[in-house]
């Protein structure tokens, strides 16, 4: 099965635009966060007129405006607001709050890559359990239909495993009933490692669909340089005829155990190309060979 097209909303200009024409063209999920300018409240009209569509966004970067709102607030001290990233439960309470006053809902609330705090194993997993249980508490009292973990490396890193995020959710929720619902990693040509081991029925995205999570590639053109970094012969490899920008999204939407792929598209073009660039996924053995090329590369 091929992975569902979501609107991943980083660094888009005109985020209620692209949200509007990816609502149009059916995507059923759109993922934020609230360090990405004024994505928040961009978004919030195109929420209330597209009841259908499923939103996430995540807690843990913030912006300079709202670290300092922060501060003022006693959330954090100054030292704390110029990282720009905090685990810290009140943080985390807090940030999640001001997001729903802006969107109104919030489907998964993701947290928004821990390995960036540069903790040991150790502390990292305390600090995911206290953030899991706040989290808890806006699931129980039905403000969030769940949360999960958008991590850049830390999955490749071995920062944590899905293994042990679902532990750390049991823990945090204080028996089996948790509501941890998603995982978020980067899945590309250039971040190929998911890939490969989704081919070989091992890593994060297999455990985590194994598990019953719902499992979200990000960057899948890493940032918009995968393009330009793609050769007219590899796209023509992956799928003759294809553009290199048509042919990197196929390879992400192919990969085993992947749910739904993030795309910044913001014209009706790009949807339209990538949807028939997702229609008909590359077979399993196909993307082996084209992962094996790369890596011989």
């Amino acid at each position: 099965m091929t992975a569902l097209l979501g609107l991943g909303t980083y660094k888009v200009r005109d985020v209620a635009k692209a949200a509007r024409i990816a609502c149009s063209h059916g995507t059923a999920w759109i993922d934020t966060a609230p360090n990405y300018g004024r994505a928040h409240q961009e978004l919030a009209p195109v929420l209330v007129e597209n009841v259908q569509v499923k939103v996430s966004t995540k807690t843990g970067f913030f912006g300079r405006q709202e670290g300092t709102a922060a501060v003022q607030q006693g959330i954090l001290t100054d030292d704390q607001a110029a990282a720009g990233h905090s685990l810290a439960p009140e943080l985390l309470q807090w940030q999640t709050d001001r997001s729903l006053d802006v969107l109104g809902r919030a489907d998964i609330v993701f947290v928004h890559n821990p390995e960036h705090a540069h903790l040991d194993r150790e502390e990292l997993h305390e600090q995911l359990r206290e953030a899991f249980a706040v989290l808890e508490e806006f699931a129980h009292a039905g403000r969030i239909g769940g949360y999960g973990v958008a991590a850049w490396s830390a999955f490749t890193s071995g920062a944590f495993t899905v293994t042990e995020l679902l532990d750390l959710a049991r823990e945090a929720a204080g028996s089996g009933e948790h509501h941890l619902r998603a995982v978020q990693l980067p899945v590309s040509l250039v971040m190929a490692r998911p890939i490969s081991l989704a081919l070989d029925g091992r890593g994060p995205l297999v455990q985590a669909r194994a598990a019953g999570l719902t499992t979200f590639g990000s960057s899948p053109l890493h940032g918009g340089e995968l393009p330009h970094l793609a050769t007219p012969e590899l796209a023509d490899y992956i799928r003759p005829g294809s553009t290199p920008a048509a042919a990197c999204l196929l390879a992400a939407v192919s990969c085993p155990s992947l749910d739904v792929v993030l795309l910044s598209a913001s014209t009706p073009e790009h949807w339209a190309a990538a949807q028939e660039a997702a229609a008909a996924p590359l077979a399993p053995d196909h993307l082996r060979k084209v992962t094996d090329v790369l890596a011989q590369g």
